[in-house]
C-alpha cells in the first residue's frame, strides 16, 4: 500500500458527475458534494492496487443497493467509465 496522494476533489467531481451521475441530479452549488465520499474512496481504492473491475463494482453496488436505486439499465456501463476515469487520473498523479 503507498501513501495516498492529495487528490483534487474538482477533479474527482467533474468526473463524477461527467460519467457516473447516478441519481441524475443537476449540478449546482447546492449538490455539488453529492457524491463526494463515493468518488474519493473509489480513488483511494485504485491508488491502492484495486481493480477498476473491483471499483466499478463498487460504484454499481452504491447505486443499486445504498441508494436503493436497483440494477437498472447503464448501471454497469456508467460505473465503470467513473472507474476507468478516475483511474486514469490517479495514473497520472504518479507521473
Amino acid at each position: 500500500m503507498t501513501a495516498r496522494p492529495t487528490f483534487k476533489l474538482s477533479r474527482l467531481r467533474e468526473i463524477g458527475w461527467t460519467e457516473w451521475n447516478p441519481i441524475g441530479l443537476d449540478r449546482d452549488e447546492d449538490v455539488e458534494d453529492e457524491y463526494d465520499s463515493y468518488l474519493l474512496h473509489a480513488a483511494g481504492r485504485l491508488w491502492n492496487g484495486e481493480s477498476e473491475e473491483a471499483v466499478a463494482s463498487y460504484l454499481a453496488d452504491i447505486e443499486a443497493n445504498h441508494m436503493g436505486l436497483g440494477d437498472g439499465f447503464g448501471i454497469k456501463l456508467r460505473a465503470f467509465g467513473t472507474a476507468k476515469a478516475i483511474g486514469e487520473y490517479a495514473r497520472s498523479l504518479r507521473s
